[in-house]
């Protein structure tokens, strides 16, 4: 019996113990949840005040404030106000805190010192959002959430939104084409950025009355696995260049649908005279640019001024552009640097070169350059995300095969609108053969009378 009960008293937290150490380790949701986040709160709860003090974030109370406390309260001294907490509120990554500014403290002062916040109490990242004027958000998260990507529950939705990605504060990271029409993805060899494309291409197959349109002119070596969702494909730059023809032919009969209805874009458009929103995939863009002989010049010219048109005037048709590539500078030639600044949106994988990441962010988000030169080699996936507002946020897409991918195309490829002034590129989807009956070894014989 004391055996027993020496085996109890010792092997039940030492069973326990390896169990959060396993849990920390392979389930870091269940060990944040069990351990992490009472910790983090109580340390919250009892820091808060001395930790806003010494980070600076706390102001000189006013005037009536400080006569109140020296004559009602009897006090003498008067302590600095800091932030007011309005929230506090605990999740399966992290905990999220709601702050009312003083009077005297702006958002950057808070962005400034989350470093220091970080180490205070002891967190993985403190991301600062300002929700509305006066109030800002803490988004504390507990682990590394980008070590191990897993898509959250909830996500938002839309007729155009498609989760792609997971930020590093734990929510999700969507492409919302109402928002932000045309994207550029950049990123170097094993960077993640097929893996990006991949996710997107998933989620778009995904939406119903949406046309997807690829521009792959590496023979098709990305893009051929969506044929099945693909209303059309270009695999060379002579089809690339009778895609984008046609695509303005559309765009511009669009426009004469809009003037008869008197409507401002596609979404004033009553349901049944709609047309289907057009999604334009570009793989590798510098294909489209580069020429090796003269006579390819008055194409490549062509191209590059379609794609121009597409991205001023295409959004209000219901075209919208993902345009990916390596590099994409104004040493591609004319016209670059003015598609370039029609791209709202922008991810930067890990690049090669320092150049290459204030291509894709210096000119809306300067701060993020540092962010995408710090990228290590050994996390393909992870990139940095950034809008012309100025904001980024570090994200990672979740890990997709190309075979999931395609099978995920040929899934709802029934859901592949036609489009007629497309139906020329419309790529050819090969009948799978019939499966060969088996061949009986035994010769029959036939019955007689």
């Amino acid at each position: 019996m004391t055996d027993l009960s020496t085996l109890w008293e010792v092997g039940v937290p030492l069973a326990s113990a390896g169990g959060l150490g396993y849990a920390k380790v392979r389930a870091p949701r269940v060990f944040w949840s069990l351990v992490g986040l009472p910790i983090a709160r109580v340390r919250f709860a009892v820091t808060y005040r001395s930790t806003m003090d010494v980070c600076g974030l706390t102001v000189q109370p006013s005037r009536l404030r400080a006569f109140v406390v020296r004559n009602v309260a009897r006090r003498s001294d008067v302590q600095p106000v800091p932030p007011k907490v309005r929230r506090v509120r605990g999740s399966s990554t992290g905990m999220r805190v709601t702050l009312r500014l003083p009077a005297g403290l702006e958002p950057t002062d808070v962005v400034a010192a989350s470093e220091r916040l970080r180490h205070a109490w002891g967190v993985h990242s403190v991301i600062v959002v300002e929700t509305k004027p006066g109030f800002v958000e803490l988004r504390m998260t507990g682990y590394d959430v980008l070590r191990r990507v897993k898509m959250p529950r909830r996500v938002p939705s839309g007729p155009m939104t498609v989760p792609v990605a997971l930020r590093e504060d734990g929510t999700a990271f969507v492409r919302d084409y109402l928002k932000v029409p045309h994207a550029l993805t950049l990123g170097a060899n094993q960077s993640g950025k097929s893996m990006y494309q991949r996710n997107l291409v998933a989620g778009l197959a995904r939406l119903r009355r949406v046309a997807l349109v690829g521009i792959d002119c590496k023979r098709g070596v990305e893009q051929r696995g969506y044929a099945p969702r693909l209303s059309a494909l270009a695999v060379t730059p002579d089809e690339a260049s009778g895609v984008l023809d046609a695509l303005v032919d559309e765009m511009e009969a669009r426009f004469d649908l809009l003037s008869e209805h008197g409507a401002s874009d596609v979404w004033d458009l009553p349901e049944g005279v709609r047309p289907v929103p057009v999604v334009l995939l570009v793989d590798e863009v510098a294909e489209l640019f580069l020429v090796a002989t003269r006579k390819d010049e008055e194409r490549r010219d062509r191209m590059v001024t379609q794609m121009i048109r597409l991205g001023q005037m295409a959004r209000a048709a219901g075209i919208f552009l993902e345009v990916c590539g390596q590099r994409f500078g104004s040493e591609l030639g004319k016209g670059a640097t003015a598609l370039r600044a029609q791209l709202t949106g922008r991810v930067v994988h890990r690049v090669n070169d320092k150049q290459t990441a204030d291509m894709g962010l210096g000119d809306i988000a300067p701060d993020a350059v540092v962010a995408v030169t710090s990228i290590p080699p050994d996390r393909p996936g992870v990139a940095v995300a950034g809008d012309s507002s100025g904001g980024w946020s570090r994200i990672r897409t979740p890990e997709l095969s190309a075979a999931k991918a395609a099978e995920i195309c040929a899934g709802y490829a029934h859901l592949t609108p036609d489009l007629p002034r497309l139906a020329p590129y419309r790529p050819e989807i090969p009948a799978q053969a019939p499966s060969a009956e088996p061949v009986p070894l035994a010769k029959p014989i036939l019955a007689t009378d």
